[in-house]
């Protein structure tokens, strides 16, 4: 019998072969819409994609923290403001713009070609993020493996301890009554007497715990600075590499793979965290630590502190991966009508539910390990490594069964990171493919193998024993004022130069005609409202720079200096671009800035059949040198 074929195009720019023979090729394009590119297999696989990028390990070592340090629940209330403000109009613009053009974080800037720079700038810290944030998995790795023995290693003062180490405080001197006087003497002499400590009276011995110790001396081997970098630590490299290995395993077929991987990924952390909370909620102390997240008594009057306003704006701009380029990149492979602004909200609010969410699970065990050690928990509080690293691992070593505790949270921070890290290199794979759409297609394999051995090359820096401070230091300068530059002017270009009402008009290509009273928030926030935040944020963070430390290290002035090299290194593209498209251009200076702020000629719907009659003239660039007419506007018209 033979073949029956007949070709026909179902859908947007698909061709659809009926070949009996071919059942599973037909079945495979069903779900592009766009063959070139592809999309997602399906909903899911985007939501949870965004889900795991936005969700990292901020939300659990960086918001509870914020929250005690800013008034307790009272701090939700600025949160939330930040979150409708400043956090959901970017991340609404970025989700819109990506799908619109289904082109990456560079190649999206068709849309203003002078401002391409910007997604230049963006995927340069990408990068560098990148870089130092597999090294924060290799870490989690390494004492997820550490968390396989009957005895967790820091959960007592062994072999590599010295004498500071202590698993409780030693009191050094205090005042007693003797004799009916009272007396100043060192401990010792008031146990060998039979003495009690006047209350408020005693004075500590300078003391670490266990596990501060071991993530310094053992974990990290740490250096006294950035100036003795001494030798590569060969346990956190083979750690280093077997992230980069898992993050290569799962980006191998592009969204396809990661889109699956991330059922496991994004959703898995999310038990952890029910069962730490749990078992958290159980134990002695519990209490006492919930009530110092979110507060017996908020205290209202800390919202008069610009300092916490502050604090609830970088929370929400860093968490949500605004202006990493990450958003547009993954929104690329959504199918053209797909409800962006819906997907939007639920990502965000999943995020900042997260970050709530986490908060208890974190304060009810630090509030037990608090209760345990007879210290306020003020005192066994931290954030960043310091939490994820040192106070909850010891945390966790005084429960019982402390090798599971420390396996399941351990193993949440390496989920949590890998669906960060799954979209991070996923943005460095789309530009590439934008810009070389047939190697990509031949050697997607090869291409994203070769991204991720280079980066894991560089990153070896990083787990020196000097390491940390290289860690600290990209995050201190490329994660900070780049990123905020260009958010300020991603929302500048598009909203008060290509102009916020014909992008307004762009979103509803896709997602259909909305009424004006639909549109009255979101035209408040991005013509006023978040710019003005942006540039706040950015000037508040400008005028209250202090040099880069760790912990109680100063950084010398020669690596204060690379930091600033590095961030000039991520923003110069800007004006550098900007620069080369003006000379480009022809006629005189004005003309020639003008032609630069308005779209290429090949701007609009990446299918031609969802341009309609707004973006008929454009032409698919693959045509454009057969049949472009150069008009005044700039524009390329197609010979009708």
């Amino acid at each position: 019998m033979g073949m029956l074929s007949l070709p026909g195009f179902l859908s947007c720019g698909k061709k659809k072969d009926f070949s009996l023979s071919n059942e599973k090729d037909a079945h495979t394009s069903d779900s592009n819409e766009n063959l070139e590119r592809g999309n997602w297999s399906n909903k899911g696989d985007y939501l949870l994609s965004m889900v795991g990028y936005a969700v990292g390990l901020g939300n659990v070592w960086r918001f509870p923290y914020l929250t005690y340090q800013n008034g307790g629940g009272a701090f939700l209330i600025p949160y939330t403001l930040m979150l409708a403000l400043a956090g959901l109009p970017l991340f609404f613009m970025e989700c819109s713009l990506g799908q619109f053009a289904s082109l990456g974080p560079i190649s999206v800037w068709r849309i203003l070609p002078l401002f391409q720079g910007v997604g230049i700038t963006m995927v340069i810290i990408s990068t560098f993020v990148a870089i130092y944030y597999n090294v924060i998995i290799a870490y989690a790795l390494y004492y997820l493996f550490a968390s396989f023995q009957k005895v967790l290693p820091w959960s007592d003062c062994f072999s590599w301890a010295d004498e500071f180490c202590s698993k409780t405080r030693l009191v050094s001197d205090c005042n007693a009554t003797l004799d009916g006087e009272i007396i100043h003497a060192n401990y010792s002499f008031i146990t060998s007497n039979n003495l009690t400590c006047l209350n408020g009276t005693m004075n500590y011995k300078p003391a670490q715990f266990p596990s501060e110790q071991y993530w310094n001396k053992v974990a990290l081997q740490r250096s006294s600075g950035l100036d003795e970098t001494g030798n590569i630590v060969w346990y956190l490299a083979l750690c280093l590499l077997l992230s980069w290995m898992i993050v290569g395993a799962a980006l191998f077929k592009g969204i396809k793979s990661s889109g699956k991987v991330v059922y496991f990924t994004a959703l898995f952390p999310y038990v952890i965290l029910l069962i730490l909370l749990v078992r958290g909620a159980t134990l002695e102390g519990a209490l006492d630590g919930i009530e110092y997240y979110i507060g017996r008594q908020s205290n209202i009057t800390k919202l008069m502190e610009a300092e916490v306003w502050k604090d609830a704006a970088t929370q929400i701009f860093y968490s949500l991966s605004v202006a990493w380029g990450g958003l547009v990149a993954l929104s690329s492979y959504n199918k053209f009508h797909n409800n962006c602004y819906s997907d939007a909200i639920f990502v965000c609010v999943t995020n900042c539910a997260t970050s709530i969410f986490a908060g208890f699970a974190i304060f009810s065990i630090l509030g037990h390990m608090a209760f345990v050690s007879e210290r306020p928990v003020s005192e066994v509080v931290d954030s960043g490594f310091d939490l994820a690293f040192v106070a909850y691992p010891e945390a966790l070593s005084r429960l019982p069964v402390s090798p599971l505790w420390s396996f399941l949270f351990f193993f949440m921070l390496l989920l949590l990171g890998l669906d960060s890290q799954f979209a991070t290199i996923e943005t460095l794979t789309t530009t590439i493919q934008d810009i070389y759409p047939e190697v990509m297609k031949k050697l997607r394999i090869p291409v994203t193998l070769g991204v991720c051995i280079l980066l894991f090359l560089l990153g070896l820096t990083c787990v020196t024993q000097a390491g940390i401070y290289w860690v600290n230091l990209i995050d201190h300068f490329c994660a900070g004022w780049g990123i905020l530059i260009a958010a300020v002017l991603e929302i500048i270009g598009i909203i008060y130069i290509y102009g916020g009402n014909r992008f307004i008009e762009d979103i509803e290509m896709m997602i259909g005609k909305k009424s004006r009273l639909f549109w009255l928030w979101w035209r408040m926030c991005w013509f006023f409202i978040t710019p003005v935040l942006l540039m706040a944020i950015l000037v508040w963070s400008l005028v209250t720079f202090s040099p880069p430390t760790y912990g109680s290290v100063s950084y010398p002035a020669w690596g204060t200096a690379v930091g600033w090299c590095m961030i000039i290194f991520c923003v110069i593209w800007i004006p550098i671009v900007a620069i080369l498209k003006i000379v480009k251009a022809e006629g005189n200076l004005c003309q020639r800035i003008v032609s630069c702020c308005r779209p290429a000629a090949n701007w609009g719907p990446y299918l031609e059949c969802h341009r309609g009659e707004r973006y008929n003239h454009v032409v698919d660039p693959k045509k454009e040198k057969e049949h472009e007419i150069p008009t005044v506007s700039g524009f390329v018209y197609t010979q009708q």
